[in-house]
């Protein structure tokens, strides 16, 4: 159990239990403050009842302890312990015993002071040393420090043991208390106070309160789960203060990963353009600036992309996205001056692309020599044809040569990425410079329909004609594909599908997200429903908080969607995807500088009436239900917005 408020963490299992085991402790800014944070109560540990957690940031333990007052199997002393993911953790004890009671209670605290990356390699280091510190320990190494404080102070510190201990009186029906708090300190600084706002965290959330309503209350659940997620993931770029951006996802990716904030934000444009704009703006202080064939490339790590083909670059995921992410923020009402002081990042970007595509058109990924694959080409158009759409609105040169290229590629795409077969074809993985198809089917093949917003509601035009997207739909809603719980990232009868593979066979959340809204802009509601729901089943059996991916395992009857002991957990494109696979439901395409907004929610309603509020268009509130015969009604919305077909 995960409790996230970046930069801190606190992770134990379901019993409450620190053990100095495993990824157990509390973590501030990528450091292991606190490794061992073990309980008892009359000299043995509390026998766990129950562990969940309350929010993204805190998590609740409810565990009973047995003494000489039970005079049955019914305990009458229970332990409650409420942990924050900032280093704060209330341990209460409730008597329900006829007399009173006098119980000693021991905390046992332990450290490495190791980096989260040293702990998730299984080498933290050996244990440092405790001193007796005022009312708690405090640890140190040449490093770092941490401290831990308690109140009331403890009867007896003991440093070597690094054990604090109590003797708790317990009146009858009373409760007693005991706070811990986790305070890191770095040599040779002063302590900042208390409330204030830690590096990198972000005080509050780019977006107001949305909120979904309706038929299915799994949609409320999930929508707010995951806005829990993605305000514990916000934190702040250190080289511009006012602009948030979102971690990738923890326990194993804390820090800024270009592709999947981009992701991100594209998918929570509904709730407004703030996230966007300040991650577009710290990507943009990334871009490399040359001289050299990187020249307007936004960096990024490789990237393991499965059995068949080589790692990807997200470097390169991220430049193509950057214009898009920009061209569509402006139409959700990112205003004129912020959209304009970006262009000239987005053509950079524009202008690597250029560079970047090989004579026929195509760019490899990762280059020089890697395969040309599929969702790249899509994101090079999409990039293409978006670009073309911002450098028109600014009088900048180049849109027409752009749509130009946008269209030459798609000519070429139709025929040297299909794969005919007897089932009626698919879309080729990748193509080798050599001209060789790599034919397997999996979830990346969704990224053909994401084509992206234009104006006046338009979506623009993709790279397969109209006989292959209903192929690749009837695919993506195949059994192949669809596990039941949502996309597999590579189809069941291909070689080398693994259920829990990252890149062959597991559910990406994202990915589903992006195969939902897609197949529903294209008008395949069947597929886009059956897609949407087996995803909402699954985050039902995780609680509405959606994993970066799960096994992607066939459903069967009675059957439960397994974790990836890998998965980030919350996960930014996760929480992300889920607010992207709602909001699919109401076919928003809004125009802001043309103050207009189309609404086309599927007509077939599959999760009955639902109601959002909350959502932002222009920088204006926006409210809409949908009605159980698939019928878009506008409640609230900006002055002068006007509602477009």
């Amino acid at each position: 159990m995960i409790c996230v408020a970046l930069p801190a963490l606190a992770i134990s299992g379901e019993h409450g239990q620190m053990t100095g085991q495993g990824l157990d402790g509390f973590y501030r800014s990528g450091r292991r403050l606190l490794a061992r944070c073990r309980l008892k109560v009359g000299g043995a540990e509390p026998l766990p009842v129950q562990g969940r957690m309350l929010g993204a940031d805190r998590a609740r333990f409810v565990g009973a302890v047995r003494t000489a007052a039970d005079s049955g199997p019914d305990p009458a002393v229970t332990v409650e312990r409420l942990r924050t993911a900032e280093g704060v953790e209330r341990i209460a004890l409730r008597s329900t015993a006829a007399r009173p009671l006098r119980l000693p209670v021991e905390v046992s605290l332990g450290t490495d002071l190791a980096e989260l990356g040293a702990v998730a390699a299984g080498v933290p280091g050996p244990e440092v040393p405790a001193g007796v510190h005022a009312s708690g320990l405090r640890w140190s190494t040449g490093e770092a420090q941490a401290a831990v404080t308690t109140d009331p102070p403890p009867g007896d510190a003991l440093a070597s043991a690094g054990m604090l201990c109590w003797e708790i009186e317990l009146p009858p029906g009373g409760t007693r208390s005991i706070e811990l708090r986790v305070l890191p300190e770095q040599p040779g600084r002063v302590r900042q106070p208390e409330a204030a706002v830690p590096p990198g965290r972000a005080s509050t959330a780019p977006w107001g309160d949305p909120q979904a309503e309706g038929d299915d209350p799994r949609a409320g659940a999930l929508l707010a789960a995951a806005l829990d997620d993605l305000r514990a993931l916000l934190v702040r770029d250190p080289a511009g203060p006012g602009d948030v951006h979102l971690a990738a996802g923890v326990p194993w990716r804390c820090g800024l990963a270009p592709a999947e904030a981009l992701w991100a934000a594209r998918m929570t444009l509904p709730l407004g353009v703030r996230l966007a704009a300040g991650t577009l703006r710290t990507l943009a202080r990334t871009q490399i600036a040359g001289p050299g064939p990187d020249k307007g490339r936004i960096p990024g790590a490789l990237r393991h992309a499965g059995a068949h083909l080589p790692p990807g670059c997200t470097g390169t995921e991220a430049t193509l996205l950057f214009p898009a992410v920009l061209a569509e923020a402006r139409r959700w009402g990112l205003p004129e001056r912020e959209a304009e002081a970006l262009l000239p990042a987005a053509e950079r970007c524009l202008e690597w692309l250029r560079a970047a595509a090989g004579e026929e058109g195509y760019l490899a990924d990762p280059r020089p020599g890697g395969p040309y694959r599929c969702e790249t080409q899509a994101h090079a158009h999409r990039a293409a044809v978006l670009g073309a759409d911002l450098l028109e609105t600014y009088g900048r040169p180049g849109a027409e040569s752009w749509r130009s290229w946008a269209a030459g590629l798609r000519r070429r795409f139709r025929e040297d990425f299909w794969v005919e077969d007897p089932g009626g074809g698919r879309p080729a993985a990748a193509r080798t410079p050599d001209g060789r198809r790599i034919p397997h089917l999996g979830s990346a093949a969704a990224h053909l329909l994401d084509t992206g917003l234009l104006g006046g509601g338009m979506q623009a035009p993709g790279l397969l004609d109209r006989v292959q997207t209903e192929q690749l739909a009837r695919l993506l809603g195949g059994p192949a594909l669809d596990s039941g719980w949502g996309l597999r990232s590579l189809g069941a009868k291909e070689p080398g599908h693994n259920p829990f593979g990252h890149r062959s066979g597991a559910v990406r959340v994202h990915e589903t997200a992006v195969a939902v809204a897609g197949l529903a802009s294209a008008g395949y509601e069947k597929e886009a429903g059956a897609l949407l729901r087996g995803t909402l089943d699954a985050a039902a059996a995780f609680g509405h908080r959606l994993p970066e991916m799960y096994a992607g395992e066939q459903r069967t009857a009675g059957s439960a969607p397994l974790p990836h002991p890998a998965a980030c957990r919350p996960a930014a494109v996760a929480a992300a995807g889920a607010v992207h696979l709602l909001t699919a439901l109401a076919g928003l395409r809004p125009d802001a500088p043309a103050g207009c907004v189309a609404v086309r929610p599927l007509h077939t309603a599959p999760l009955g009436a639902l109601r959002f509020t909350g959502l932002r268009i222009a920088e204006q509130p926006f409210a809409m239900r949908i009605s159980r015969l698939g019928l878009g009604m506008v409640e609230e919305a900006a002055d002068g917005l006007q509602l477009g077909v």
